[in-house]
C-alpha cells in the first residue's frame, strides 16, 4: 500500500486542522520546503500536499510555494486545494505536480471533472471529503446532500488515478480511521481508494491496508511524534527509498 505523508499549507506555513476547522489550527513548521526535504530524506516515496487557502477561496493561493516544494521533493507529489479550472490544472501540471486532487468540481462542475480526467488520464484524483457519509465542498465549509459513495459510483468509469476518501470527523483527531466507511468505499468502486483521516498508529495503517485500500495519508501523527515515518512505511508494506 502506498504511504502519503501530508503537508497542509496555510499562509505559507505547514499546518494541521482539527476536523477541517480553520479556527482549530496547529502550525508545525514555518518552512514547508524543509519539511519536504525531511520527509524525503527519511524515506518518503511520494507526498500529499494541500493548499488550504486555495481550497477555501476556490483558486490557487500558494502556487509558487507548491512549485518550489515539488522541485525540492524529487518524488511524485499530489496536490489538492483550489483546483477548479482547466487552466489551474494545466499550470500545476506544468509545474511538475504529478497528480491533481479535485473535490468540489465533482459536485459543482462534473463536466469539468470529466474533461480533466480525459486530458490528464491517470493523474486526476477524486477527493471525497465526507461528514456522516455526505460530501463537503469548498474547503469543507459547505455540505452537499450527496453521499460520498454515490458520487464515487457516478464517476468510477473515468480514467481517474484514485479516490482520496477523508472522514472529516476523524481528520486530525488521532482517534483511528473510520474503517467501516472506508470498507464501504473500497467495495463500492473499482478505483484505487486512498484513506485519509484519523491515522495515529502503525496498527491503524495495517488495518487500512487489510481493507484493500491502495494508499493511506498520514499527517498529524508524523508531526507530533506518535508515529515515525519508518514505522508508517513498514506498516504500509513499503521500504524506505
Amino acid at each position: 500500500m502506498e504511504l502519503w505523508p501530508a503537508i497542509d499549507l496555510r499562509g505559507g506555513k505547514c499546518v494541521r486542522l482539527l476536523q477541517g476547522d480553520y479556527a482549530r489550527e496547529t502550525v508545525f513548521g514555518d518552512d514547508p520546503i524543509e519539511i519536504v526535504k525531511r520527509f524525503v530524506a527519511a524515506g518518503a516515496q511520494r507526498l500529499h500536499i494541500v493548499d488550504l487557502d486555495g481550497a477555501k477561496v476556490g483558486k490557487p493561493v500558494q502556487a509558487s510555494l507548491v512549485a518550489r516544494m515539488v522541485a525540492a521533493a524529487g518524488v511524485p507529489c499530489q496536490l489538492g486545494g483550489g483546483i477548479r479550472s482547466f487552466e489551474t490544472a494545466q499550470a500545476y501540471s506544468d509545474a511538475g505536480v504529478h497528480r491533481l486532487v479535485v473535490g468540489s468540481v465533482a459536485i459543482e462542475q462534473p463536466a469539468l471533472l470529466e474533461q480533466l480526467a480525459l486530458e490528464f488520464p491517470d493523474r486526476i484524483v477524486l477527493g471525497l471529503d465526507a461528514r456522516d457519509g455526505k460530501v463537503a465542498v469548498r474547503g469543507w465549509l459547505e455540505m452537499s446532500m450527496l453521499m460520498a459513495v454515490d458520487v464515487a459510483k457516478r464517476h468510477m468509469n473515468l480514467p481517474l488515478a484514485a479516490i482520496v476518501y477523508t472522514d472529516i470527523a476523524k481528520d486530525g483527531m488521532l482517534t483511528g480511521p473510520n474503517l467501516n466507511a472506508l470498507a464501504e468505499m473500497v467495495a463500492a468502486v473499482p478505483l484505487a481508494v486512498i484513506a485519509s483521516g484519523g491515522v495515529a498508529t502503525a496498527k491503524d495503517i495495517s488495518q487500512v491496508a487489510a481493507l484493500g485500500a491502495a494508499g493511506c495519508i498520514v499527517g498529524r501523527a508524523l508531526y507530533e511524534g506518535g508515529l515515525t515515518l519508518l514505522e508508517a512505511l513498514v506498516a504500509a508494506g513499503e521500504s524506505p527509498v
